[in-house]
């Protein structure tokens, strides 16, 4: 009987050590079910390795979401988040793979509703004065009127997916705090300015997220020394295609975003 015994746990340590040698062993069990929500600074833009099949959506493999879910193995994943979104085109279009078995939901929105694209158009083609009027008009929306839109999409997350852990990303500052006499273009007024709109959207997207319940993942600070004028930049500048300008590059995704998420999910 002891031979038997001894012989039988034996045999299990040698084909326990033969499958560790040919790389197999239990099966692991997969992620949870991931949702990627929001707009162009979820979707990719300006990342690179566009998905052909995700059209002017622009999602890209580079992508925070693309880059979770091929390190995490989810059980699902649904990349749903889309160029030029705002907080209705998330509740209308990228709510329909939510459900209670959901476990992960990320989310960028709110810089379209805000009109940031805009505002940073502005500021590039006009005078100070009517950039800084521009941006007085976002910070206006974002203080007064954001607030609601963002409420409406968070307790949509929430009614759909009620079991998911929700991450809320913020939006990094576009440009280093203080300039180098080499960057040219706008002038320090003006990225001072659009440094401290960004700062008020970051705060009122954190503000509603976490008054649902959700974690609120700023990624500035990973941003930090990385923004534009840094000569380390994570972030497109006027550049072709234009849909990429003032987006984070395929490096912002990978350093700048994924570690945010990680870090939440």
């Amino acid at each position: 009987m002891r031979l038997t015994r001894s012989l039988s746990a034996a045999s299990v340590l040698v084909l326990t050590l033969l499958l560790g040698l040919l790389g197999i062993g239990p099966a692991q069990a997969a992620g949870p079910a991931y949702v990627a929500l929001g707009d162009s600074y979820s979707s990719g833009n300006g990342a690179g390795s566009y998905i052909d099949s995700s059209g002017d959506c622009h999602r890209s493999n580079n992508a925070y979401p693309a880059r979770w879910a091929a390190a995490n193995d989810p059980s699902s994943f649904t990349f749903a988040a889309c160029s030029g979104a705002v907080t209705t085109d998330v509740i209308n279009n990228q709510l329909g793979a939510l459900n209670a078995s959901t476990g992960l939901v990320s989310i960028t929105i709110g810089g379209n509703d805000a009109g940031f694209a805009d505002a940073m158009t502005t500021c590039v083609t006009s005078s100070d004065s009517t950039c800084l009027a521009r941006l007085a008009t976002a910070t206006d929306y974002i203080n007064n009127t954001l607030p609601a839109r963002l409420d409406a999409v968070y307790s949509a997350i929430r009614d759909r997916a009620p079991n998911a852990r929700v991450v809320v990303l913020g939006y990094p500052r576009m440009y280093l705090a203080s300039n180098p006499w080499y960057c040219l273009g706008l002038s320090n007024t003006k990225r001072a300015a659009i440094n401290t709109t960004a700062d008020v959207l970051n705060q009122v997207i954190s503000s509603r997220a976490t008054s649902h319940g959700f974690r609120f993942g700023d990624v500035r600070p990973t941003f930090h020394t990385h923004e534009l004028c840094s000569g380390d930049d994570w972030l497109h500048s006027l550049t072709l295609p234009l849909w990429e300008s003032y987006h984070p590059t395929s490096r912002g995704h990978q350093s700048g975003y994924l570690p945010v998420l990680n870090a939440n999910a």
